[in-house]
Parts: structure tokens; sequence; C-alpha cells
């Protein structure tokens, strides 16, 4: 459910999963390893800031053309 209303320069975890390619538990894979970390939002629904998803999307897309 996306009806909270969320900073702007932020996506929720839903948003960023599919931005990212991965699933809710690949999310919480990358959260947990540190590789992003959260911005906002509550416990049970946090928000992540655009920035760093788009330069962990960059890095990891560097790492597959490697």
């Amino acid at each position: 459910m996306e009806s909270q209303m969320i900073r702007p320069g932020c996506l929720t975890t839903h948003q960023t999963a599919r931005f990212l390619g991965v699933g809710l538990t690949g999310l919480r894979s990358i959260v947990h390893r540190g590789q992003l970390t959260r911005a906002g939002g509550t416990p049970r629904q946090p928000w992540y800031a655009v920035a760093d998803i788009t330069a962990l999307a960059v890095k990891r897309a560097e790492r597959k053309a490697a």
C-alpha cells in the first residue's frame, strides 16, 4: 500500500525494488548489506533517496558490464 505522502526526492520500498529490478527480498538484502540506506519513512514503510538509488543502479550496471 503506497498511500502515504513521501518526501520529494524519495521512493517507497516497492518503487525502489521496481527501479532496481529486484524483488522485495532482494531489496532487503541490499539494505542489510549496507549498499543502500533508508532516507526516512517509518520502520515498516521506509523511503529511499533517489540519488542513492540511482548511484546504486549505476554501480550495479557497471559491475554487470564488466
